[in-house]
């Protein structure tokens, strides 16, 4: 079975971070959220990927290039334009011509997929779409369903007392090859707006089941720390890098480590780390591979992405630094969203 990740966004949300990479690439606990899926799914047995891929491709490209280093085949569906969530799977038609999955490959969700395709081959429809189950469905667009699973329609963001269910849609769908022929070629079109709704009103079995476990949208920059928390506090299980050298620190390999350094978990520190002397790190600190952290740097609440320079009596606090950021010893963040380094970058 093929798995299409969608990538081809343009993750305006997460801006700055995501203006030279997709968002999917974006790191969560020093490795890209993308190969995070990619090695879940290759461990329940999908081996074979189509990224859609627009802004920043290259990237992803550089990155996971044919797959084989993961023990993977992958192809790429580079989109002329951002083509939409049903565009995008139309644009990718060439590989898809059996049973397929479609992720929206910034959800951050690690499904187990036995449960998810046995239900949607017993009810033989042209659609399985995986469900998650909020507190408030007033924020989002709710699922109402028959007693077989079957989807009656949407509703979008109905009060508590109007909606029929808690469940929303999570981004993950099994679909088979005929519902292409409901998808026009070359134009942007939202699976979610106009290609599911077609599908429901033409009767042809569009069902919803619910995926238990970890559900998050990470495209904002409290969601992607909160992403990041919750993997330290061990609410979302994801594989973390590293040794836990004491409760909740994870420390990678060749870290330097100076005199006087005071870890306060739960924080994650990556490979090839240096830290400088009476540097006070964490709580709720992720720091990247090949980072610098100077003398008596305090950082809190805050994520380092690869290869950054943090020089010495700087203040971290709730802020996300990306890719090769250099920051003035002395100064002050709070709050801070920083991306200096402006061009396409491997992640």
């Amino acid at each position: 079975m093929k798995a299409l990740l969608l990538a081809g966004g343009l993750g305006t949300r997460l801006r700055p971070l995501t203006e030279n990479i997709p968002k999917p690439m974006a790191p969560i606990a020093n490795r890209p959220w993308l190969e995070h899926l990619i090695l879940h799914l290759r461990d329940q047995g999908v081996h074979e990927f189509v990224i859609a891929a627009h802004h920043c491709s290259e990237v992803i490209r550089r990155y996971f290039g044919d797959g084989k280093g993961l023990n993977v085949n992958i192809a790429y569906a580079l989109e002329p334009f951002p083509l939409g969530t049903a565009g995008a799977i139309k644009n990718a038609e060439r590989w898809l011509d059996e049973r397929f999955l479609v992720f929206n490959a910034d959800i951050v969700h690690l499904p187990q997929l036995i449960p998810l395709l046995d239900f949607h081959r017993q009810h033989g429809g042209i659609a399985t779409i995986v469900l998650t189950e909020v507190d408030d469905p007033s924020s989002y667009g709710v699922v109402e369903q028959d007693d077989q699973g079957q989807i009656l329609r949407f509703i979008e963001k109905p009060s508590r007392e109007e909606a029929p269910s808690n469940r929303i849609n999570a981004g993950m769908y099994i679909l088979e090859p005929d519902v292409m022929r409901y998808i026009p070629a070359e134009q942007e079109v939202s699976i979610e707006r106009e290609t599911f709704p077609r599908l429901i009103e033409e009767n042809t079995g569009v069902y919803g089941i619910v995926s238990s476990g970890y559900w998050r949208d990470m495209g904002t920059p409290a969601r992607y720390r909160q992403v990041h928390w919750d993997a330290l506090d061990r609410e979302f299980p994801l594989p973390i890098k590293g040794r836990e050298t004491q409760p909740g620190v994870f420390v990678g390999e060749n870290v330097k480590i100076s005199s006087g350094v005071l870890f306060v978990p739960p924080v994650l520190i990556g490979n090839n780390v240096k830290i400088g002397h009476q540097s006070v790190i964490g709580p709720y600190a992720v720091i990247g591979d090949h980072c610098q952290i100077g003398a008596r740097v305090h950082c809190a609440h805050t994520i380092v992405w690869d290869r950054s320079l943090i020089r010495d009596r700087s203040r971290l606090q709730n802020s996300i630094f990306g890719y090769r950021t250099v920051t003035p010893a002395g100064e002050v963040f709070e709050d801070s969203i920083i991306n200096q380094f402006k061009e396409a970058v491997q992640a």
